[in-house]
This record gives C-alpha cells, structure tokens and sequence, in this order.
C-alpha cells in the first residue's frame, strides 16, 4: 500500500497535507521512514484496505472546467447557481433564492470519501440568515424543491448544514449539521429542522469564518461518518458516525442551497470524491448494488429523538450494557425493597411484643 493511503487513515483526527487534493506540503522521506521503522505494526491495523483515490469524473475542482459545458458534460447547474474562478455560488445574500450543482455522472462505487470545501456568510447577525447548504447522494437530480432547494421525498443520502432554527422550542445550538437517508417515503420537516427523520447530528460553527471550512463525508461497507474541519487546524473533528446504512450504487452527488425571508451565501468551492479500496466478502460482491433500496438498521426510531443543550440525543438504542445495567438497578432496587421491609417488620414485631 501506498505511504499517501496509510498516511491519510492515520489522520482521521489530522488533516494530512500529504493527502491527494488538500493544500500543503507533505511529510518527508526521513518522516515516512521514521513512521514505518515504529509505527509498522499500528499502521498495519489502522489501514487496512483504504487507500484513497481521486474521481476527477465524480470532482469538482478549480479550475471548473466541465460545469455547465456541452463538450464536458460533468457537472450542471440551475437556479439561482452562478459559477465564478474561485467558487461556485449557490444563492446569493438575497432573499428567496434557490440553487443547486449536480454531477451529471452517476456513482458506482460502493465505498467512498468526499471532501467538500465550501463557505457560508453574510451580512445577517445572529439568527437572522439562513437557511443552509444541503449535500446529496441521491437516484434524482436537478429536481428543485422545498428542502435546501431541492425535492422532498427524496431516495438517497443527504447531509443538511443548517445555519437557521425554524423550531423556537429547541434547544439546540446552530449552525447545525445532521444526516438523513430516505427510501422516498420521508419527508423533511423545516418547521422541526428536520429533528423527526434525523438520523445523528452535530452542533458546527461554520458560518462567517474568516478560514477555510472542511467537511469529510466517508461511507464504506454500511459505515458512515462525517467529519468536520472548522477551526483552521489543519484536523478533523468527528461530527457523525453511524452504522448500519445501506447505499445503493448508480446514484448523482450534488449540493444545493436555499433562502427564505433570511439569506446568506452559500458558496462551493470544490468537491473531492475518493474511492476507497476496501474489500469485500463473495456475497456482497454478488449483490446487485443498483438494484437495493437506501435503508438503515435502526437501533432507535428517529421520531425518539429529543433535543439536549449539546445537539446530542438523550434517548439511545437500549445495548446489552444498557440492559444489563437496567436489570442490575431492578435487582437492587428490590434487594433494597426487602431489607426494608425486613426492618421495618421486624420492629412492629418488636412494638407488638411490648404490648403483651
């Protein structure tokens, strides 16, 4: 496997510049060698099968070249879109606009990694902007609706970065970011901020930065994680880490944004698609990966979820610790039960013997 590969899986919690398609120099032949001589046997562990690879056709990197052209076709455009040599703006910081950038090439890798470099500002002070990016893996494209520009309903893998709170009884704190998958049957509840069919989120403080801003969405073998580099450290923050989700192939990144009565701009300033190389078992290769419905093995129902301070869920799937530990606190509760009453039978015993 290659230095750069390993290199990477090492740095889930660093952004490594010697990674393909991120700024910066990379490390040193003396430091590869220096990590390989007393680090060979956790690399070992840590890396196995992923060794990342970039998918110019799946990419959108400056310069923009295939956007919006008849010749090369990669990536369209509609809305309120418009496409500049630094970035490619969504929406404007004006109010009630939509757009959206789709790849026009479906995806038919089973394991992936994007790397998404955007920018959200304005004018607006706290709470009056809005509303957000939303990123897709989806069966539909170009379809503009109600969610963050895009359609309702929709079959596939979205990612909301939502920078407005419609629910006044949250108590969530935003920017906030958080992930749904959809069989079509699904709708998001903007007036809820989507709390009903969210499947994990994070509080991310992204909007108005003066740096650049990261995110780092990862799915492989049914794992999906999203991770966050906001603070211009050079790192990845985990935000999101769920298991269980099954993705179907054949499907179109995009990225969409919209504004109502509030507006920011909602700026994408490239897209980086990875392959991962990662191996799977006979059966999972036999599988007709285009043919499977997007699903998740869920652990608790989404309509469980209720709000803490920290963005986080107090509610959770009841695991064999958290069982056995709600057996324990039973058992003592009654071993604690019945020492009482012992007691307390044995002293009106006691009063009863008096009387005599």
């Amino acid at each position: 496997m290659a230095a750069e590969g390993w290199i990477w899986r090492w740095g889930w919690g660093r952004r490594c510049p010697g990674r393909p398609g991120l700024p910066g120099p990379g490390p040193g032949p003396t430091t590869l060698l220096l990590l390989f001589l007393f680090l060979g046997p956790v690399v070992a562990d840590i890396t196995d099968g992923n060794s990342e690879h970039l998918k110019r056709e799946h990419s959108l990197i400056k310069p923009y070249q295939g956007v919006g052209s008849s010749s090369m076709p990669l990536w369209d455009f509609q809305g309120s879109t418009i496409l500049t040599s630094q970035y490619v703006r969504l929406t404007p910081d004006e109010r009630s606009k939509e757009g959206s950038i789709w790849n026009h090439q479906p995806c038919f890798l089973k394991d992936w990694e994007m790397h998404v470099h955007f920018k959200v500002h304005g004018a607006g002070k706290k709470n009056l902007h809005g509303d957000g990016i939303a990123l897709w893996y989806t069966r539909d494209r170009l379809v503009p609706g109600p969610v963050f520009g895009s359609k309702d309903n929709f079959h596939g893998l979205a990612i909301f970065l939502d920078t407005y709170p419609n629910d006044e009884t949250t108590e969530r704190v935003f920017p906030y970011i958080s992930v749904m998958v959809n069989n079509g049957s699904l709708s998001y509840d903007h007036s809820k901020d989507g709390r009903w069919t969210e499947l994990a989120g994070c509080t991310a403080d992204f909007r108005n930065r003066d740096h650049d801003t990261f995110l780092a969405v990862r799915y492989s073998r049914g794992r999906l994680t999203v991770m966050t580099d906001l603070e211009d450290k050079n790192e990845w923050k985990n935000c999101i880490d769920i298991t269980g989700v099954r993705l179907p192939t054949g499907y179109y990144f995009g990225a969409s944004a919209g504004t109502g009565d509030l507006s920011d701009n909602h700026d994408i300033i490239s897209m980086k698609l990875f392959q991962l190389m990662v191996e799977h078992t006979p059966d999972e290769e036999n599988i007709d990966w285009t043919k499977i419905e997007p699903s998740v093995n869920f652990l608790k129902s989404p309509k469980d979820n209720v709000d803490d301070p920290t963005g986080n869920f107090r509610s959770g799937p009841l695991t064999g610790w958290r069982v056995f530990l709600l057996l324990l606190c039973a058992l003592l509760g009654i071993i604690v039960c019945a020492v009482v009453g012992a007691v307390v039978f044995q002293k009106r015993q006691e009063r009863n013997k008096r009387f005599y």
